[in-house]
């Protein structure tokens, strides 16, 4: 695989930042950029839920992460089931949900990035108390960490780790 550019890498993880604040707010799930704490590399504190999906084509090979503490997890499903699931860590569909969220910020921001032939894994989902992801130290793979405050509370960690 070539390598990705600096600046190939820094519009994917703007595009991948902007779309999961688009695609938060069609769901009612209001979210502001951190950015005195947006990091290269992992940092992300008092997570309990994770979702992740592989991306792999069209010059590009990475994973995204969503991660939430529990504040920020309760909020988000509750926001985008209409209130309909009652947030839980031990229910399969109120996790699904956070899933859901990575597909739908995955696909419009490969949309939007206009690379061809890129396809998707189905999310993994992660609990547990004080879950982190732990970097990879390959040579070669750039990894981010976008922390954004959920304005109904809480924290939602966006970490975007590319092979470049």
């Amino acid at each position: 695989m070539r390598s990705m550019g600096a600046e190939k890498i820094a519009a994917l993880v703007n595009t991948f930042g902007m779309s999961l604040i688009s695609v938060s707010k069609e769901m009612g799930v209001q979210l502001s950029l951190v950015k005195s704490e947006v990091a290269q590399g992992v940092n992300t504190t008092g997570s309990c839920c994770a979702a992740l999906v592989g991306v792999v084509g069209g010059g590009l090979q990475g994973t995204i992460v969503v991660m939430l503490d529990e504040p920020g997890f309760g909020a988000v499903v509750t926001a985008m089931s209409g209130g309909m699931i009652q947030p839980s860590l031990e229910d399969s569909v109120s996790m699904s949900v956070i899933g859901e969220l990575t597909n739908m910020v995955s696909g419009r921001a490969l949309i939007q990035s206009s690379l061809q032939g890129v396809d998707v894994t189905p999310p993994q989902i992660i609990t547990g108390a004080g879950i982190r992801t732990i970097p990879t130290q390959s040579p070669g793979i750039r990894t981010f960490t976008l922390p954004f405050r959920v304005a109904q509370g809480g924290t939602l960690y966006l970490i975007l780790s590319f092979h470049g």
